[in-house]
């Protein structure tokens, strides 16, 4: 498929501005008829449970990034901070990722979410796209401050290319995962309120549409990568959809990408935390046999202490990292996340 000119393209992917809805909501409802049954909300519970138990003293569970996931998958059930059966535990993470932030005014990576124990911008774009879901469910003001911050150093890090890679640099180069989080990172913010440059966003898209391998419908690591794969055309679903045309020929195809492959065995968790709001956005038919598949593969495997770790996938990030995706997956149906909602 042909490029789209750029004005079409600004056009076509323009980020509407949303209002959150609500898990009773009438509209949501009546998109998705995908609900959790008692086996399943059990199965999260058990999870949730043994993630708190995992929690630091410091109010993390690793570096920014599994922390999180982790507050996540809390706040995907509901609980926010100082709210529900594990606020306080939401609280305390929330605490942690604030004082990751780097607040040096000689530095021009102001802003950057990594704190002492290191990382690259997986790690600022996950942890600025929790505080945008923080913020959003609670309008805390010292959240929006260090947020803002953190999305400013999204914004003056973006490449020539128009994305962003493992350094704020802005001449470190792309690759769509990388840049899809931040991506999700600024959906996530300027549905919150906070100011983010059309052109940003613009930029973005358009390294993303470069990505795509126009024979399969899937979409490639970078431009001239050989290949495609499931889990950067999962992400690359999600961002298409957060722009709010559902209904555009590239999702379509990749959708038939995704059903055709079905997994990624090296990029398990990563594709499928994708992959579940992506087929959620489609929703019908496509949504509701992938929610029945992920439940059937992902609930005979918790451990009987509640976590989920597979040893063969991505076995490296641990099983905080495997429980939070579980939880966010089978999740969904709840609707409590801000980006998840339609």
């Amino acid at each position: 498929m042909r490029f789209l000119l750029a004005a079409t393209l600004i056009a076509l992917f323009a980020f509407p501005s949303t209002q959150a809805a609500t898990p009773d909501d009438p509209a949501v409802k009546e998109k998705d008829n995908v609900k959790m049954d008692d086996d399943t909300k059990k199965a999260v519970e058990k999870a949730l449970s043994w993630l708190k138990d995992q929690q630091q003293r410091d109010g993390s569970w690793g570096n920014t990034a599994i922390t999180s996931f982790a507050l996540l998958a809390f706040m995907a059930n509901g609980h926010v901070p100082n709210q529900g059966t594990y606020g306080e535990a939401v609280s305390k993470g929330t605490r942690y990722l604030l004082a990751c932030v780097r607040d040096n005014p000689n530095r021009r990576d102001d802003g950057y979410l990594v704190g002492d124990r290191g990382g690259n911008m997986y790690c600022h774009g996950m942890a600025t796209l929790a505080l945008t879901q923080v913020y959003g469910m609670t309008g805390d003001k010292e959240v929006r401050d260090v947020l803002k911050k953190a999305i400013d150093l999204i914004i003056r890090t973006q490449s020539r290319e128009g994305g962003w890679r493992y350094d704020p640099n802005p001449d470190a180069g792309a690759d769509i995962s990388v840049t899809i989080m931040q991506v999700m990172a600024l959906r996530g913010a300027k549905d919150g309120g906070i100011q983010v440059p059309d052109k940003t966003i613009d930029d973005a898209l358009k390294y993303i549409k470069r990505c795509r391998d126009d024979r399969s419908g899937g979409y490639k690591y970078q431009p001239y990568s050989s290949g495609p794969g499931y889990a950067r055309t999962a992400a690359g679903v999600c961002v298409l959809q957060l722009g709010g045309k559902y209904d555009a020929e590239e999702i379509k195809d990749a959708v038939k990408y995704l059903e055709r492959v079905a997994d990624d065995q090296q990029h398990y968790w990563y594709g499928h935390y994708y992959a579940c709001h992506a087929f959620n956005q489609v929703g019908g038919k496509v949504w509701e046999e992938y929610y029945e598949r992920m439940k059937a593969t992902l609930l005979p495997r918790q451990r009987p202490t509640g976590e989920w770790y597979d040893a063969r996938r991505e076995a490296a990030y641990g099983p905080v990292y495997q429980t939070s995706i579980a939880v966010l997956i089978l999740s969904v149906p709840t609707h409590y996340l801000p980006i998840y909602q339609k």
